[in-house]
Formats: structure tokens, C-alpha cells, sequence
């Protein structure tokens, strides 16, 4: 069976795109964890973790010899100078992020400045108050803007609005956010939703969305922890005023690893944004004059509050390496050819017992399908355990969604094979 995009469901034709992949040898410079039936096991988690690069461990044994070596000293000394250490990652990762320099800074983590941005974006007035996420967000997401919502004296049911799929559908349409904000604008303080939605694979239109929430009045911001490194971004041409994402997933930085943030350049300067400071936010030049005046940092930089964790932010100079090595354009290459794989061996094998949830456009997605049998959550649940037995590292998703993510850096169209191969078997129990 032949697909309209050239795909075809034998294991042959996985080995001849393997054959004629340019980005082959990246895999060699992953640890790929081992399987008990296998060598190695197929690892599709990287939209959870991301695989160790195994450059990491040298570089973090620099940093420990020059801390032991160098001691406070380091700071300007060691290989590579601590005191400006965020800076040598602020170019690869404005290029992941489509920004200028300016506008990206790598600091904290996720949650921490989802806080720190509606800290400054989120500023209710008695008409404009709400705050839009979509039904189903990440909880640690729905979490930080109730908390915030309370801060100010609101509950959830007074200016929580949540947009939701259609009856019977699994994806929010774009149409529907427009006419929410239409309708509801005059109330609306903020929107905040996904890049990529986790557990469905959704990849928003951040252009359309910015547009619709400022010609509504709104702030808009985006949680990019499913997109960076994932699909593209034109953060500064699109326009949305911030974005926050980890870097564990598919950037590789290891867990609890450092999290990223941009700020549009419209906001460098601006003195009107309320924001928590810290000495890291201070002028470069006068952070150990130990004054008592706060002279604030243009652009995104001007959020940070601490000096950066060293050892947190190594393995991410490592991974910005590989992308900026392989090439943001061969590797959206690569993952939509995965993804596309993928979707097609399942619809073409497994299509009356499994369905994705994940948009089939590639323009609509990342490198992700979540997957739902036709059977139901607990048989769901069973074909889950029964993937682990094979050696197969996906994740759950309650209640009912398996996420399979193909990763381009380490992943290859053979084990994509296997996979389905291995679905299949369980499915058979």
C-alpha cells in the first residue's frame, strides 16, 4: 500500500528513508536508554524528556574541575565565564524561538515564569478581567492563572473562560477563539494558550490567535513547552507580547532544566509593566556597586531576577549546538516525515481500533500523535503496559490518550515500523 505522500507500510521502505536520512548521525551522539528484549529500547517520550546528548557529561566535568580550580573566580575565569554564562544561549535560542536576541532570555523554569510574566502582563481593571486558557490545559498552566485570578480577588468562576472543543471533536478551532474574543473582548485581560497543545498534539495558529486577542484589547501570551524545538516560530513577527517554555522535552536539557522566556521588543524599555526584580534584572555594569537604586535591563533580560545555575544551564549549550548543527529546516523535515509515517501506518493497519486525536495536517502538529483505542480507557490502559513489556517508551495521558512523539534529532523511520508493529501485538493482548 502506496500513500498519496510516498509512504508505503513495509519495513523496507522504513530502512530506505533510514538510508537517505541526512540527519542519521545525530542519533550516534544520543544515550539511548536499553531495552530488556532489545538492545535498545524505541524511545517516543521526548515530548516528556528528551534524551541525553552525550556531550553533557564533559561539559558539566569542565564547569565541576573549573569550580574546583577557580573557585568564586570562575565567574570571569573559567572556560566558559559564569558571570555572563545565559548569554552564550541567547542566539541559538532566539533562532528556535523566531525573535530578536533581545527578546529571549534562558532563566528559572516553566511555571516560575508563566508567574513572572503575568506578573507584568496580567492587569485586571473592573471591566477587563478575564483571563482565557483553552479546556484541558496543562494543569501546572491552569494552576498559575487561578492562583493569579485569586491574587487580584477573583475566583475561577468570575474570570476563568475556557475554550473548548466542539461536541464530538477533539481540537479547538481557530474560528471559535476569534468569535470568543469578539463576543467577550470588552472583559478579557489576558490570553494565555499553548503553542502545542499536550495532549493532543494541536499546534495553534500563535499569528491568527495574537491578531484575533489584540484587536480585542487583550494581552496574549503563549506556553511554548510542547513547540520549542518542535515546530517553527515567528515569535517577533507574530507578535504576541510573551512566551515562556522548559527545555527538557525536545530541547534535551535534562530534567528540571532551565526554562526560557520571550518578551516582545515593544516591551524593552517599558517602565509601565509592573515586574518582580531582582539584581540579575540590574545594569550589567553596576550589579556589584551594591546600590540601592534599581536601574532596569532593556529587553528580556530585564525579567531575570537571579544569577543563572550554571550546572542546569550546561546541557542546554550542548543540545543548542546539535539544532544549530543539523538545521531548523531539516529537522521540521525530518518530523513531519516521522509524524506523517506514523499516521500513515496506524490509519492504514490499525484504523477500527485506534484513532488519533492529532490534527492530520503537518502545518496543524508537531512531533506527536495521541493515540485513543475505539475500545476505551481501560483497554487503553492495558495496550499501554503491554507497549512497556515490548520495550516501547511512550507516555499515558488520562484519561484515555497514548502520546507517541518521534523525535528527529534520535528517532528513525524503523522504529517508527516497529512501533505500529508492536501496537499492533498488544492490541492482540
Amino acid at each position: 500500500m502506496t500513500a498519496p505522500s510516498g509512504f508505503q507500510a513495509t519495513r523496507a521502505h522504513a530502512e530506505a528513508r533510514d538510508g537517505a536520512d541526512r540527519l542519521a548521525g545525530f542519533r550516534e551522539r544520543f544515550f539511548l536508554p536499553p531495552g530488556r528484549t532489545r538492545a535498545t529500547a524505541i524511545y517516543f517520550c521526548g515530548n516528556s524528556l528528551g534524551l541525553q546528548p552525550k556531550g553533557v557529561r564533559e561539559l558539566i566535568d569542565e564547569e565541576l574541575e573549573d569550580w574546583a580550580r577557580h573557585a568564586v573566580l570562575g565567574h570571569l575565569e573559567a572556560r566558559r565565564p559564569w558571570l555572563p554564562y545565559h548569554e552564550q544561549l541567547t542566539n541559538d535560542t532566539a533562532l528556535l524561538a523566531g525573535a530578536e536576541a533581545a527578546e529571549v532570555v534562558n532563566m528559572n523554569t516553566l511555571t516560575v515564569n508563566l508567574h513572572l510574566m503575568m506578573v507584568s502582563f496580567y492587569r485586571p481593571t473592573r471591566e477587563r478581567y478575564c483571563i482565557v486558557i483553552e479546556k484541558g490545559a496543562f494543569p501546572s498552566d491552569r494552576y498559575a492563572v487561578v492562583s493569579h485570578l485569586g491574587h487580584h480577588g477573583y475566583s475561577a468562576a468570575q474570570a476563568l473562560i475556557e475554550i473548548a472543543p466542539r461536541a464530538g471533536e477533539h481540537c479547538v478551532r481557530h474560528e471559535d477563539i476569534e468569535a470568543l474574543l469578539a463576543r467577550d473582548g470588552p472583559r478579557i485581560a489576558l490570553v494565555l494558550l499553548p503553542g502545542v497543545q499536550y495532549r493532543t498534539g494541536q499546534s495553534f495558529d500563535i499569528a491568527r490567535i495574537t491578531r484575533a486577542a489584540q484587536a480585542a484589547g487583550a494581552r496574549v501570551g503563549f506556553d511554548l513547552a510542547h513547540a520549542v524545538g518542535n515546530v517553527e516560530l515567528r515569535m517577533h513577527e507574530w507578535g504576541a507580547d510573551f512566551a515562556c517554555w522548559c527545555t527538557y522535552k525536545y530541547l534535551n536539557a535534562g530534567p528540571g532544566s532551565i526554562g526560557g522566556c520571550f518578551v516582545h521588543s515593544r516591551h524593552a524599555q517599558s517602565r509601565e509593566l509592573p515586574r518582580f526584580a531582582g539584581w540579575w534584572g540590574h545594569h550589567k555594569g553596576r550589579r556589584f556597586l551594591m546600590e540601592p537604586d534599581y536601574e532596569l535591563l532593556s529587553g528580556a533580560e530585564g525579567w531575570q531576577i537571579s544569577n543563572p545555575p550554571i550546572l542546569s544551564m550546561t546541557p542546554l549549550v550542548v543540545s543548542l549546538a546539535m539544532f544549530r548543527e543539523a538545521g531548523l529546516a531539516p529537522l521540521l523535515e525530518k518530523s513531519r516525515a516521522l509524524t506523517g509515517f506514523l499516521e500513515f501506518l496506524v490509519r492504514s493497519r490499525l484504523a477500527e481500533q485506534v484513532e488519533s486525536v492529532t490534527p492530520s495536517a503537518p502545518t496543524e502538529r508537531g512531533s506527536q500523535l495521541s493515540l485513543r483505542l475505539r475500545s476505551g480507557a481501560q483497554s487503553g490502559k492495558h495496550v499501554f503496559a503491554a507497549l512497556e513489556q515490548r520495550d516501547v517508551v511512550v507516555d499515558w495521558r488520562e484519561p484515555d490518550i497514548i502520546r507517541v512523539a518521534p523525535v528527529p534529532l534520535y528517532n528513525t523511520f524503523v522504529e517508527v515500523w516497529e512501533f505500529v508493529e508492536a501496537l499492533a501485538a498488544s492490541l492482540e493482548g
